[in-house]
């Protein structure tokens, strides 16, 4: 991985989520959604660092639905100490699924990378999740110009830098009525323009997506929405606006 980005420490995900993650921004962003919202952590699938006495569910993906605001978000993450943190893209009301919001998945390890190769190199080398800033900054310029594709059709958008890739939403009322055939179609489109995405996630059969403003723990920074006009400029690997300030005290220290 590009240097600077490492798993984050118990320790850090827990001063994180204490002193740094912003409610108020999550508010921002889940009021983009239509209808009742579920979250998701994950403990320690990839890492493997976990709380001890979370050692039998560190590779659990665990649903919370239980919570009254999103002061109780919070505790649960504070207790969780995830390495990541998503939200359900299928939308509920009274507990019955009525649509699902659309969105697409750029991955820099689906790049092939002129120095490491293809995914299927990497995999090989028991390096899947692995990538560079080559590979980073291949799969940002992806991400632009997908959604100038999508914008052709999409009027209501959003990209979200992950930690890693990049995440394209759709928020358009139409795209959440959107049939699993369709999703399927559109994803099939995409990929046959030359974009590298996981068309799992745009079909709908990945449902979870990373919440904005909570931390990767792979790479220790932070989920952020991106304006496209930023994008261009946008260096996900100095970035302050994207470095948690257990890292970027860190090298100040350094």
């Amino acid at each position: 991985m590009p240097r600077g980005m490492r798993y984050a420490t118990l320790e850090e995900r827990k001063r994180f989520y204490t002193e740094e993650f912003s409610l108020k921004k999550v508010q921002e962003w889940l009021a983009l959604l239509k209808g009742e919202i579920k979250f998701a952590v994950v403990i320690g699938r990839h890492t493997r660092i976990y709380p001890e006495k979370y050692r039998e569910d560190a590779d659990t993906t665990i649903i919370i639905d239980d919570y009254k605001s999103l002061s109780d978000l919070r505790n649960y993450l504070t207790e969780f100490l995830p390495e990541a943190a998503y939200y359900d893209r299928s939308v509920y009301e009274n507990g019955h699924r009525k649509g699902q919001e659309l969105a697409f998945d750029l991955d820099p390890e689906n790049i092939t990378c002129p120095i490491h190769g293809s995914l299927a190199d990497k995999m090989k080398r028991r390096q899947g999740l692995s990538f560079c800033k080559i590979e980073l900054n291949m799969v940002k310029e992806q991400a632009a110009s997908l959604y100038e594709y999508l914008a052709k059709r999409f009027s209501n958008m959003k990209i979200v830098y992950l930690g890693r890739g990049f995440h394209i939403h759709v928020f358009d009322a139409e795209a959440y009525a959107l049939s699993r055939k369709e999703r399927r179609q559109i994803a099939h489109e995409v990929k046959e323009k030359g974009f590298q995405i996981d068309e799992w996630v745009t079909a709908g059969g990945m449902r979870l997506i990373r919440l904005p403003y909570s931390l990767h723990g792979l790479v220790s920074r932070i989920v952020l929405p991106v304006e496209k006009r930023e994008l261009a400029r946008f260096d996900p690997v100095h970035d302050e606006k994207c470095i948690p300030k257990f890292l970027s005290e860190t090298k100040l220290i350094s």
